[in-house]
């Protein structure tokens, strides 16, 4: 049986989608387990890594990229070593913007569900736009009864 491996952090999820969006090759879950291991020295499952919505957006995305490229038929001619940096970092931009277009739909698909909500609640922009109440940090009641206030 082996150990649990640690929860993701963001930072995490940031660098497996980074992974993602460079990934060059044949795309399968076994293959990203197996990258993720070598770069964060822990091992997670296919449904560890897809529970994160980022992540299995970010693999879908690339599935569906790689899919529409035609990957599997290789490139027509051989590359210079500088032109092969260039296209690799072409196409992981080309891959990002499409990853981060699809998110900031998905963002803006929840703003609106959270505008309707609102509204159907009687909530008015105003009451939506004010901000957040001041953190008081360190004052607990022992802190206070120390200074005569409690």
């Amino acid at each position: 049986m082996r150990k649990r491996g640690r929860n993701l952090a963001d930072t995490d999820v940031d660098l497996i989608v980074g992974m993602l969006d460079g990934w060059s090759g044949i795309l399968s879950w076994k293959g990203l387990i197996d990258a993720v291991e070598k770069r964060l020295f822990c091992g997670y499952t296919r449904q560890a890594l897809s529970k994160h919505d980022r992540i299995a957006q970010a693999f879908r995305l690339s599935k569906i990229r790689f899919a529409e490229a035609g990957m599997a038929r290789g490139p027509k001619r051989t590359l210079t070593p500088a032109e092969q940096a260039l296209s690799e970092r072409l196409t992981r931009r080309e891959a990002e913007v499409t990853r981060l277009r699809a998110e900031n739909q998905r963002l803006l698909e929840r703003h609106v569900l959270w505008l309707y909500n609102a509204r159907a609640r009687g909530l008015t922009p105003a009451e939506l736009e004010q901000p957040l109440p001041p953190v008081h940090r360190g004052q607990t009641k022992a802190t206070l009864r120390r200074a005569g206030n409690g």
